[in-house]
């Protein structure tokens, strides 16, 4: 059983999360825009990276997963039950693109890493149905 504390803890964390979820996928959306005007030298090893040497392949995986995070961010803030589980979804799918990243771009790859992993918590976090 939960406490009125916790459950009005969660409710913090559920916005929390959804703030979070939200601003992730504008960061996503940026790293897409600049994945698709860079127009300067790219590491020596991309063509080892999981997709391919291509900068626009990862700008459309950006694209995609910003769009996707934004959206579980605001039905996750909107009370959407189905919003919650889509939300872990989007933040798993966010850090494991992070991930592939971590050999070229590492502080940023852990930063949603750490976003996802926060989102994730906030998530799953017991909250009041009557918030």
């Amino acid at each position: 059983m939960t406490t009125e504390d916790e459950r009005s803890r969660g409710a913090g964390w559920l916005t929390f999360a959804s703030v979070l979820l939200v601003l992730a996928g504008v960061m996503r959306l940026f790293d897409a825009l600049w994945a698709f005007g860079y127009r300067g030298a790219l590491p020596g090893d991309l063509q080892d990276a999981v997709l391919g040497d291509r900068l626009g392949n990862y700008g459309w995986w950006w694209l995609g997963t910003g769009v996707l995070l934004i959206g579980a961010g605001f039905a996750a803030f909107a009370g959407v039950a189905l919003g919650r589980w889509a939300g872990v979804a989007a933040a798993v799918i966010g850090a494991l693109g992070a991930i592939t990243w971590m050999p070229y771009y590492p502080v940023w790859s852990m930063v949603y890493v750490i976003i996802a992993v926060l989102v994730i918590y906030g998530l799953t976090v017991p909250v009041d149905p009557e918030r």
